[in-house]
């Protein structure tokens, strides 16, 4: 049996809801089909996550409305109306956080896709997140998951061995760039998913 003494958490989509369909949704008056495809193509995952890797949010913003003028209003309510995509804690996973803090028996860092320039925002939100010994935040670091660097880095910075650590992810690519690096880990579904694959590594919860 693996002895795990250090867990990894991601934060958005893992324990905190984030979701720019509370905004576009709205914006596109419900109509799905408008909205995918302005994700698709113009505000785009690749697009966002360059930002979650330190590129200024109100440059990559003018870049793009130079790309798409008639979508200037849309492009500049995705970082105008951030604030409006972040929801609320996922609470079953806030639960398991806790009870993993409470047993005494792990290290407890996260590793975040997130931009340096909003990632203060959910800093004043979210309690939970000054519970962690370290946050890794790629838009401080200027690189992000899935690339090598920025495990290896969070790694050094806590002194990890990732024989011995565990990294739970809701991206399925960030997860096999954990494996490839001998990082255990589980993709994150559901709070309920999560605590029952925790046994499989003996971590067995209340």
């Amino acid at each position: 049996m693996i002895k795990i003494d250090t867990i990894i958490f991601d934060l958005g989509g893992v324990l905190i809801d984030w979701n720019p369909e509370y905004v576009f949704l709205d914006v596109f008056n419900n109509d799905r089909e408008k909205m995918q495809w302005f994700f698709d193509n113009i505000c785009t995952s690749d697009w966002n996550e360059n930002q979650d890797a330190g590129y200024p949010m109100a440059k990559a913003t003018q870049e793009r409305i130079a790309l798409f003028p008639e979508y200037e209003p849309e492009i500049r309510m995705f970082y105008g109306r951030w604030v409006d995509m972040l929801g609320n804690a996922i609470e079953g996973t806030v639960d398991i956080l806790k009870e993993l803090l409470d047993s005494g028996s792990y290290k407890v860092v996260a590793l975040t896709n997130w931009s340096a320039e909003t990632f203060p925002i959910a800093l004043k939100k979210f309690e939970f997140l000054h519970w962690f010994e370290g946050i890794v935040v790629s838009g401080e670091e200027n690189t992000r998951k899935p690339f090598d660097e920025i495990y290896n880095l969070t790694l050094d910075r806590f002194g990890i061995t990732p024989q011995h650590a565990l990294f739970i992810d809701d991206n399925q690519r960030n997860i096999q760039a954990a494996k490839n690096l001998n990082i255990n880990s589980i993709q994150f579904k559901t709070a309920e998913q999560l605590k029952s694959d925790l046994k499989q590594y003996n971590i067995l919860l209340p």
